[in-house]
């Protein structure tokens, strides 16, 4: 597909686009602000040849690329968070043009005025919980070979058990980390844990938090 969309990287208000003059979007685009009633939708120009509908198809099951627009999408997004209150919109959202983005702008309008509300004086934190690979802190070992069938299955249960009890430790550990994080805030919720080939954490995700 050939020609240009508008990719949406956030809704907000009271933003003066020139405070973003010395942020980029994607590809190195300069962003832009299209208001509709009050609200201010943060944008860029991308082109069709990767955001249409059949390439991005094909570009999110590409790891790389897509690892790198979440980076860049999420730079814009913490850039604009400073400076306003802000909804940010779900990774690899293309209108075909300005009319389009204040389309979008009147369907959401009340459910993005209630969120900029809520959010207005806070600022949001991600918080993980990582525990150290299983593999990395081992069952202490028994010295010499198993002398029966009987005995390696007893060796390999107390393995197994060993890393159930870190398991659960670490989960329990996140848990109440998340719980007193969400005592503190206006708001909380736990993500479904991030696929670490994207992330690039190493070790076991025991809390995706926001």
């Amino acid at each position: 597909m050939t020609g240009t969309g508008r990719y949406l990287y956030a809704v907000t208000r009271g933003l003066d686009a020139g405070e973003l003059d010395d942020v980029h979007g994607l590809e190195g685009a300069p962003l832009e602000v299209v208001e509709r009633h009050g609200l201010s939708a943060v944008v860029s120009t991308v082109p069709l040849a990767s955001y249409g509908e059949a390439a991005l198809r094909r570009n999110l099951e590409d790891l790389d690329w897509l690892s790198t627009v979440a980076r860049e999408h999420d730079a814009v997004v913490r850039a604009v968070a400073a400076r306003a209150p802000i909804a940010p919109v779900r990774l690899a959202t293309i209108c075909f043009d300005d009319d389009a983005v204040r389309a979008r702008l009147d369907e959401w309008g009340a459910d993005l005025t209630a969120a900029l509300d809520r959010v207005d004086g806070c600022s949001e934190w991600s918080v993980k919980v990582l525990a150290p690979p299983l593999d990395a802190q081992p069952a202490p070992a028994e010295s010499g070979a198993p002398a029966s069938g009987a005995e390696y299955l007893r060796r390999r249960r107390a393995e197994l058990d060993h890393r159930a009890t870190r398991t659960g430790l670490a989960a329990e550990t996140a848990q109440l980390i998340h719980d007193d994080l969400a005592s503190r805030s206006r708001a909380a919720r736990m993500l479904p844990a991030q696929d670490p080939r994207l992330s690039g954490h190493t070790g076991t995700l025991g809390l995706n938090g926001a």
